[in-house]
Formats: C-alpha cells, structure tokens, sequence
C-alpha cells in the first residue's frame, strides 16, 4: 500500500456522500419542499435551501445518531428551522407527515451512485479485499439506497439502529470489522466526513480516508481542514477514483 502501509484485508465504506451522491439527492429533496412550501421563494434561491439543510448547523441529526433524539424529532425540527430561515409557515406536529412525504419521495427519488463507486468497490472485491458499508442512517434505510443506487453487492453491516448509536463511537467501526471479519488495523475506512468518519475510524484503530471532494463540503460546524487531516495521518483523496491505486491494487 503505496500511502498507507502495512497489509489491508478489507474496506469500509461510509454510504451518503462517499458512496451514494446524497448531496445531489438531497438537492431534488430542497427543490421540492422549496416549491411546495416556499412558494415565494424566487428559484434561483432554492441552492441556499440545500446548504441550510446540510449544513444543519444546530446539530440536530447528529443528535439522533447520538441517541439524544428521534429521527422523526430531528428531522421536524430541522424542518421548521428551514421554514422559518426562508420565510415559510412553520409546519406543526400533526402536518409533519404530509411534509416528510413530500421531502422523502423526492430524495429516494435521487438517491443514485457516485460515478466510480461500483468501479471501485468492483476492482477491490476483484483483488480479495472484503468490502462492506456502515452508515449514521438506519440500517433497512441504507440497504434500500444503496440497493436502488446499483450498489446492493455492497453488504450494509451496521447502522444507526444497531447499537442505538452512530460514528464517531469507535464501538461502530469496531463492530463492522467484526461483522466483516477483518481486524481493524488491518482494515481502511473511507468516508467523506473528516471528524465522525475519519478522525472517528482513526480513534478505534482503523486506517483512515476522507472523501474530501471539490465542492462537496457542508460548511458551518464541520471540521474540514485537510491540512490538519494529514497531519494526523489520515489520506485524504478528491473521490473513490484514488482509494484503489492508494491501496496498491490495479484497477
């Protein structure tokens, strides 16, 4: 391994926005909540709804994958933060439902790969290397996308839900090495955020890789300085297109 050292048996792969573009999903989701619930808002503007919405600069999902929260409060409050950030009624308990139908089935609808992910999970299962995925997401959820993204050869081995906890946790990482039968130091987690995927999998003995890609960064609280990143030892790559040669595998 030209950049990383020492023997790999497996890779470890986060899902939204490392494998699966959920920026761009999530962007299908924004327009469409913008249109139904932000009518006034001009559509030029409907880029700042989706940067308000990753950028979820109060924390809320982060919350939930800490178990300090429900999925469904997180994402309703996030709802109304949004609502009232771009001027739009607030939407209240009982109207929740109505609102997320209209959120989830415009993202499913644009949940797809990234361009080299099933060319790269393709080449290191070709050359012995075990592969699975861990996701901050339920589990059943991230089997669903990554199937309808054409990546169910994927094995989703831990979400959210199976130990009521997500990333950074190291009992995460260290329950998908076990799951995918590799010791972690001899497994490399590649992921696109650097302080839960990467400082996280790096604090529980795995090798670390971020996807730090261009124009891809939520902003607002995350940490994402890859000076930093290398300093610490973790590679950083612009895509998945780097993660096969780094591992010293031909593609």
């Amino acid at each position: 391994m030209p950049l990383l050292g020492g023997q790999v048996d497996g890779v470890l792969f986060d899902v939204d926005d490392t494998l699966v573009d959920t920026r761009s999903a999530f962007g299908v989701a924004m327009r469409r909540i913008a249109e139904t619930y932000l009518p006034d808002l001009p559509a030029d503007r409907h880029d700042e709804v989706l940067v308000h919405w990753r950028r979820d600069a109060l924390g809320h999902y982060r919350a939930y994958t800490r178990g300090e929260t429900t999925f469904r409060a997180q994402r309703l409050a996030r709802a109304n933060l949004l609502q009232e950030e771009f001027g739009g009624a607030p939407v209240p308990d009982e109207a929740f439902e109505e609102w997320d139908a209209v959120f989830e089935g415009a993202f499913q609808d644009g949940w797809a790969a990234h361009a080299e992910a099933a060319s790269c999970v393709a080449d290191l299962a070709a050359h012995g290397l075990k592969v699975g995925a861990l996701s901050n997401a339920a589990f059943d959820y991230q089997v669903l996308k990554l199937e309808r993204a054409g990546l169910g050869d994927v094995p989703m081995l831990v979400g959210v839900d199976t130990l009521g906890v997500g990333k950074p946790d190291p009992r995460v990482f260290l329950e998908a090495c076990r799951l995918l039968g590799t010791e972690p130091h001899r497994t490399v987690y590649v992921g696109d955020e650097l302080d839960v995927d990467a400082r996280g999998a790096l604090a529980a003995g795995l090798r670390a890789v971020w996807v730090d890609r261009p124009g891809a960064r939520r902003g607002g609280p995350h940490l994402e300085d890859p000076a930093l990143a290398e300093a610490e030892g973790i590679v950083v790559v612009p895509s998945l297109r780097e993660v096969v040669g780094m591992l010293g595998v031909d593609a």
